[in-house]
C-alpha cells in the first residue's frame, strides 16, 4: 500500500443548538456530493456520507488562489446523523472515533445554551471542530447565488450587507471569546492552530459549503495526519445502531474507524449480558444512488471495507448488541478470550450498579447512557444504577429503596427507552417519578425543573410553618362581629399574614389567632402589603374591650421564626420589614427585655436587598 493511501478519511460530526440548520446543512453537503461526485463513486455508507476529495477538489475550483490544497486524504465521513445524542455513541474507550466537527451557530441568533454545552463536549472529549456560520441567506438585503463560494457571492452583496455580516461575525467572535475561544473568519486568519475558523454558509442556498469543505479537509489534512494514519490490520468499530433487518435478522450498523473488516473475520462486539463472538456472514454498503432503481434490494455485499467507513454487519446471535458498544476483530492467532476481556472492561466502565442513595438512569445506547452521567456528574448528582434497555420493576424497587431516604434522588431518567408494563404500574403505585425524553438537554432541564418544583415545594411548606411579620390596621365602620369569632375589615401595611397566626395588640397584649381571611367574600390563604380584607379573630377577644377601630396590629412571631426568616429567607426582607421586625422586637421587650437581641445583630449583619 502506498504512502498516499494510507490517510483515512476523517470522521465529521455536526452539532449545534436546535433550530440552528444542522439537518439542513448535512443534506446540502449530502446533496451536494451527489451531483458534483464521479460516476460510479460510492459515497453513501450506512450511517454515514463520503464527500471524496474530487467533490472539494471540484467545488473549490473557482478558488485556487485561496485554496491551493493538495488534497491526499480520500475525502469526509460525515456521520448522518447531527446532535449531541449520535455524538455520544461515536465513543470509545478514553474517548471519541469523531476526528473533527462542524458547530452550526445561526449568524442572526449568536451561540445558545445548547451550543455553549456542545462547545464543552467537544473541549472535554478533544475534538477540534470549525463554526459553521449558518443562515446569512437570512441577513436583510442578501442577495443569494445558489451554491457560490463565499468569497464569490460576498463581492456581489452591498456594503450595507457586507457590513451588517461582519457586525454579526464580529458579535459570533465576541462570544467565542467569552468561551475562551479565539476565533475569526476563515479567510482572516493566518494561523489556525491558534484562532477558530468561522465559516459563512447558507444551507438553504449551498453558498460557502464549497470553503466549509475546504477548510476542515485542509486542517484535518494538515493537523491530524498521526491521527489519520490507518494500520493495514484487524478493524476497530462502533456500533452505531442495532436493526431487525428482514431477511437477515439482528444486524448492527457500525463505524469502522481503525483497519480493515472482511467478510469471514471473527468479531467481538458489546452485548447487554455479555460480549458477544461471531463471524462476519456479510457486509452491507448502500448501492450507489445511479444505481438505486435496481429492482434486486437498496443494498449491495461487498467482500471488505477500509477505515473509515459505515458498513451494516450481518452476523449470528447479535440480538443483544448495545449501540455504542466497541466492535472488534481478533486477528488471527490471537486469544478471543483477550478481546472478549477488552469489551467487557469497556462496556463495564460505563454501566454502573452501585449500593448507594442516587438516580435510575436507562438508555438506548452505551454512548448516550455515558453522556447522560457525565451530565449528572457535573451537577453533583449520585449514580445507583446506569443501564441499556427497558426499565425493569426490579430497577424501581432500586428508586423507590432510595426515594424513603432521599427524594431528591428517588427519580428514575429515561433515554429513548421504556418502562415495562410491570415496572409502570409499580411506580405509579410507589409514586416513583419517572422522566424521559429522547434529547439529552432536555432529559436533563426536565430533572432540573423537577428538582426545583421539589425544592420550592419544599420550601412553600417550611414556610407555611413560619409565623412572618406583618402589621395591620382595624379600619373604621368595619366591624361586622364583635365577638366569639370577632370578624373585622383591615388594611395590611406590612408583611404577611396567613390564617393561624398568633396576633398581639400594639403594646404587646395577646389577641388570639387568626382563623380565616376573606377578599370580597372568598377565603384566601395569604394576604400581604395594601391589601384589604376581612378576618376572624377566635380567642376570648371582643372588639371594644381588647382592641377596637383604627388600632395596630402585629403578628407575633416566636424568636426562632424570625432567625429562621432572617437565614433562610432573606429575600423576603427589605428594608420596610427591618423595620417592621425592630418594631416587634420593642414591642416584646416591654415584658421581655432579652427578647431579639441576638435578630438585632443578625440583622445589622443582613445585606438587605
Amino acid at each position: 500500500m502506498s504512502g498516499d493511501k494510507r490517510l483515512r478519511q476523517p470522521i465529521v460530526v455536526v452539532l449545534g443548538h436546535v433550530d440552528h440548520g444542522k439537518t439542513s446543512l448535512l443534506d446540502r453537503i449530502r446533496g451536494t456530493t451527489v451531483i458534483k461526485k464521479e460516476p460510479g463513486e460510492m459515497t453513501q455508507h450506512i450511517g454515514a456520507s463520503l464527500v471524496p476529495s474530487s467533490v472539494i477538489n471540484e467545488l473549490t475550483k473557482p478558488l485556487r488562489s485561496v485554496f491551493n490544497i493538495q488534497l491526499k486524504i480520500p475525502g469526509l465521513l460525515f456521520i448522518d446523523t447531527p446532535g449531541h445524542e449520535a455524538f455520544s455513541n461515536l465513543r470509545r474507550r478514553g474517548g471519541t472515533i469523531a476526528d473533527f466537527s462542524i458547530l452550526v451557530v445561526d449568524v442572526n441568533e449568536g451561540p445558545k445554551r445548547q451550543t455553549m454545552e456542545c462547545i464543552e463536549i467537544l473541549r472535554s472529549r478533544k475534538v477540534p471542530f470549525i463554526v459553521a456560520a449558518n443562515k446569512i441567506d437570512k441577513i436583510p438585503g442578501w442577495r443569494p447565488n445558489a451554491n457560490e463560494p463565499f468569497l464569490l457571492t460576498v463581492k456581489k452583496q452591498s456594503t450595507q450587507v457586507i457590513e451588517e455580516l461582519d457586525r454579526r461575525i464580529y458579535r459570533l467572535v465576541g462570544e467565542l471569546s467569552g468561551c475562551g475561544f479565539n476565533a475569526d473568519r476563515f479567510d482572516r486568519i493566518k494561523d489556525f492552530t491558534k484562532t477558530l475558523a468561522i465559516v459563512p454558509v447558507s444551507a438553504k442556498t449551498g453558498e460557502g459549503i464549497p470553503e466549509l469543505l475546504a477548510v476542515l479537509a485542509g486542517l484535518a489534512q494538515r493537523y491530524l495526519t498521526q491521527q489519520l494514519m490507518f494500520t493495514e490490520g484487524p478493524a476497530s468499530g462502533v456500533v452505531l445502531e442495532v436493526k431487525e433487518i428482514s431477511g437477515l435478522g439482528t444486524c448492527i450498523d457500525v463505524i469502522v474507524y481503525n483497519g480493515i473488516l472482511r467478510r469471514g473475520d471473527e468479531v467481538v462486539v458489546g452485548g447487554l449480558n455479555k460480549p458477544i463472538v461471531t463471524k462476519v456472514r456479510a457486509l452491507l454498503m448502500p448501492k450507489p444512488l445511479d444505481e438505486m432503481r435496481a429492482p434486486e434490494g437498496s443494498f449491495i455485499s461487498v467482500d471488505d471495507v477500509v477505515a473509515a467507513s459505515g458498513v451494516r454487519i450481518s452476523a449470528p446471535g447479535l440480538d443483544d448488541a448495545i449501540a455504542g458498544a466497541p466492535v472488534y476483530v481478533v486477528p488471527e492467532g490471537a486469544l478471543v478470550d483477550d478481546y472478549v476481556k477488552k469489551v467487557s472492561e469497556e462496556v463495564a466502565q460505563v454501566r454502573v450498579r452501585k449500593e448507594v442513595d442516587g438516580v435510575v438512569v436507562k438508555a438506548d445506547a452505551l454512548g448516550t447512557l455515558e453522556a447522560i452521567m457525565n451530565s449528572l456528574e457535573i451537577r453533583g448528582v449520585p449514580i445507583r444504577i446506569a443501564d441499556v434497555g427497558p426499565l425493569t420493576k426490579r430497577e424501581v424497587v432500586e428508586a423507590s429503596v432510595v426515594a424513603k431516604k432521599n427524594k431528591y434522588l428517588g427519580v428514575i431518567l429515561l433515554f429513548n427507552v421504556k418502562a415495562l408494563p410491570d415496572a409502570e404500574e409499580l411506580a405509579i403505585k410507589e409514586g416513583i417519578k419517572i422522566l424521559s425524553d429522547n434529547l439529552i438537554y432536555k432529559l436533563m432541564e426536565s430533572y432540573d425543573n423537577w428538582i426545583s418544583e421539589l425544592r420550592n415545594e419544599e420550601r412553600r411548606r417550611e414556610m407555611l410553618k413560619i409565623v412572618f411579620p406583618c402589621k395591620f390596621k382595624v379600619l373604621p365602620g368595619c366591624v361586622f362581629r364583635r365577638s366569639d369569632p370577632a370578624i373585622v375589615g383591615v388594611e395590611i401595611l406590612e408583611g404577611v399574614l396567613r390564617p393561624g397566626y398568633p396576633i398581639i395588640r400594639y403594646d404587646g397584649r395577646e389577641l388570639g389567632t387568626v382563623m380565616q381571611i376573606q377578599d370580597k367574600g372568598k377565603n384566601v390563604n395569604e394576604v400581604r402589603k395594601g391589601a384589604t380584607v376581612a378576618v376572624s379573630i377566635k380567642g376570648n377577644v371582643m372588639v371594644g374591650r381588647h382592641f377596637d377601630e383604627n388600632d395596630l396590629i402585629y403578628t407575633n412571631p416566636d424568636e426562632d421564626d424570625l432567625k429562621v426568616i432572617i437565614t433562610k429567607y432573606p429575600e423576603t426582607i427589605d428594608d420596610n420589614v427591618v423595620e417592621l421586625i425592630k418594631e416587634l422586637i420593642k414591642i416584646k421587650q416591654r415584658s421581655n427585655p432579652t427578647y431579639g437581641l441576638s435578630i438585632l445583630q443578625m440583622i445589622k449583619n443582613l445585606s438587605v436587598k
